[in-house]
């Protein structure tokens, strides 16, 4: 059997971008994780041992975006490779991460790159 946990809008600030002011001032960030487990035994023993912790995911996703990068290709990976790393239990992943009003010469609301399995 599998299950689906989501953990959307995690809102988040950080320091990435190609452009020196965007180091220094920064912006908003969102990551949203998708993923499929088997948390059968977690649910028949109320046991959070048996199950992702989204403390444990929030703090990953904090960690990474606290970590300067030019690319949020970077970071949304470094989530990725980390969340698979610390669950093994995980059957698919799926990593979001958007960066709102981004610095361009023009009106766009976000940008977002996004890592499946």
């Amino acid at each position: 059997m599998t299950h689906q946990i989501n953990i959307e809008g995690i809102k988040l600030y950080g320091f990435h971008g190609c452009l020196d002011e965007e180091a220094k001032i920064g912006g908003h960030y969102v990551v949203d994780v998708f993923m499929t487990t088997d948390f059968s035994e977690a649910a028949a023993n109320d046991d959070l041992s048996k199950t992702i912790d989204y403390c444990t995911v929030f703090e990953i996703a904090k960690a990474e975006v606290a970590i300067r990068s030019k690319l949020i290709e970077q970071v949304c990976e470094r989530i990725y490779t980390k969340l698979k790393s610390q669950f093994p239990t995980l059957i698919t992943l799926h990593v979001k991460l958007t960066k709102l009003t981004p610095p361009m010469n023009f009106d766009v609301e976000k940008v977002s790159v996004e890592i499946k399995d």
